[in-house]
């Protein structure tokens, strides 16, 4: 019960987190969407919380700033993003939890990969929604909005979240783990 209350507190903080930071880099017009500040505390919580937090309040952090805020623009964007950010949750926490090690190579591991996840289902919600419309969704299109104006966000992603799982780690408000001899020679 103790680690469920955890959970939803430390969840609760990133979904006030995913809301407000937007609004601090949004003073910075040209480049301030560009460092997708909604992903920070989505993928975050994933690795602290676990898959199941990450990916709910990955979906969730859109839709409630949209309703609270007027943006994201609901359709399509809003969506695509709630599925964007629920893959970066889920994908991040779910590889972290599951490698052998919690460790800064394992987190740059589910880092990365749950980036390139997160990017691949939004193009594909995109498609469908687009298409649902009658609007095509064109491969540069994709590219550039998953990637090439991405890049500063991106950047700022390897660098920040890891910054913050090793200052995490040496508060000791999270532990990076390693599996001990026994219990490895069991596996083997």
């Amino acid at each position: 019960m103790k680690e469920t209350t955890k959970k939803l507190t430390w969840s609760a903080m990133f979904i006030a987190l995913g809301l407000v930071l937007p609004f601090l880099t949004g003073q910075i017009p040209q480049f301030g969407n560009m460092l997708l500040p909604m992903h920070i505390p989505v993928i975050l919580c994933g690795l602290i919380c676990g898959w199941r937090y990450g990916a709910i309040v990955g979906f969730v952090l859109p839709l409630l700033r949209y309703a609270l805020f007027g943006m994201p623009v609901l359709f399509p964007t809003g969506i695509a993003m709630s599925f964007e950010l629920a893959a970066y949750g889920f994908f991040s926490g779910f590889l972290y939890e599951k490698s052998r090690w919690q460790c800064i190579i394992a987190l740059y591991r589910s880092l990365i990969v749950s980036m390139i996840a997160g990017r691949v289902i939004w193009g594909i919600v995109e498609v469908i929604l687009l298409g649902v419309t009658g609007s095509s969704f064109t491969w540069q299109m994709f590219l550039a909005g998953a990637f090439l104006n991405a890049i500063p966000g991106i950047i700022v992603q390897l660098i920040l979240i890891p910054a913050i799982m090793v200052a995490l780690n040496r508060t000791g408000l999270v532990h990076f783990r390693r599996e001990t001899a026994q219990k490895s020679s069991r596996i083997v």
